[in-house]
This record gives structure tokens, C-alpha cells and sequence, in this order.
């Protein structure tokens, strides 16, 4: 399991963009997934991007507004969030997937790491 570490969030107003970014040692041997919790409501898939980024997946929630890619020379896992909503405000994680490709798993909580905070508010 990786220890990821994720950044990139802050308060936006409606209809604004931010872009989170993941990190951790080992990234780019794994499907790399996003995804959120808000206080009261059940954790959400955002998007999940496989080993090599041939293939990725959103949440319907977001699609067609998040964007999931690798940059290999940052190891990094960025999802570029646009036309943010406040239904998105949540703490916002990444975390590896099993394999090389989006299987849908999500480790167990001690494998998270701290998340990033997403506040969209005006």
C-alpha cells in the first residue's frame, strides 16, 4: 500500500476550478483512484486513472467537469476540477488501486492519508 499525500485544495467559489495533486513513493505502479468524503454522506469514487494512463473512470457526479492524469516526471496523480459545485465540497483522498488497472478498491482507512479540503462556498 502506498502512503499518499495528497494538496492542492482550498475554498472556491461556485463555478470555479482547483486542481488537487497526489503524491507517494511507488505511484506510478499503480491505478491511482480519487475520492472524497463529506461529513453526512457516503464516500464517493471521483475518478481513477490506470498504471499507465491509458484508461481512466469518473463518478457521474463529476463527468464531463473532473479531469484525472499522470505526469510521470512530477509523480504526481492531478485532478483538474472545473465548474465546481458546493454538492462538491468534501475531503477530497487518493489512493492506490490494487493492480494496474481501476478495479474499483479503495484501501482501508489507515492506508489514507490526510486528504485535501475542497470548499466550495460563495
Amino acid at each position: 500500500q502506498l502512503r499518499p499525500v495528497e494538496s492542492g485544495g482550498g475554498l472556491v467559489q461556485p463555478g470555479g476550478s482547483l486542481t488537487l495533486s497526489c503524491t507517494a513513493e511507488g505511484l506510478a505502479m499503480y491505478a491511482i483512484v480519487w475520492f472524497r468524503q463529506a461529513p453526512g454522506k457516503e464516500r464517493e469514487t471521483v475518478s481513477c486513472i490506470s498504471r499507465r494512463g491509458t484508461s481512466t473512470t469518473y463518478g457521474d457526479s463529476v463527468k464531463g467537469r473532473f479531469t484525472i492524469s499522470r505526469d510521470s516526471a512530477k509523480n504526481t496523480v492531478d485532478l483538474q476540477m472545473n465548474g465546481l459545485k458546493p454538492e462538491d465540497t468534501a475531503l477530497y483522498y487518493c489512493a492506490n488501486d490494487i493492480g494496474d488497472y481501476c478495479t474499483g478498491y479503495i484501501p482501508p482507512f489507515g492506508f489514507w492519508g490526510q486528504g485535501t479540503q475542497v470548499t466550495v462556498s460563495s
